[in-house]
């Protein structure tokens, strides 16, 4: 059975993330603050619905919500970093890709 709490721990990370308090979090979703304690927690799963209208309210895609679970994790995870590192300088996202490079070549080694 796959573990569905990594979704709960991914709610919380944008949430945080949004400096979005529970409170709010539930009122942009239309969901109560206390099933967002529920589902934050993993003591529940959130309905297909629930699912997007959090992740609507996070402003970010349900792949995110949901990449530690979903069989196209790595590419998910690829897609994240990429965003990630177009939001750095030039020069910041050449260094990363630098270890980026050294990482792979000491993997295949």
């Amino acid at each position: 059975m796959t573990d569905l709490s990594s979704i709960g721990r991914y709610i919380r990370k944008y949430r945080v993330a949004a400096g979005m308090s529970q409170d709010k979090l539930a009122e942009l979703a239309g969901i109560s603050s206390k099933h967002i304690g529920v589902l934050e927690r993993g003591e529940r799963y959130p309905s297909l619905e629930s699912l997007i209208n959090i992740a609507n309210a996070l402003d970010i895609s349900a792949d995110m919500l949901l990449c530690d679970i979903l069989s196209a994790e790595v590419g998910i995870k690829q897609n994240m970093i990429g965003k990630k590192l177009e939001s750095l300088s030039k020069k910041d996202q050449l260094k990363i890709l630098a270890v980026i490079d050294l990482l792979i070549e000491q993997a295949k080694e």
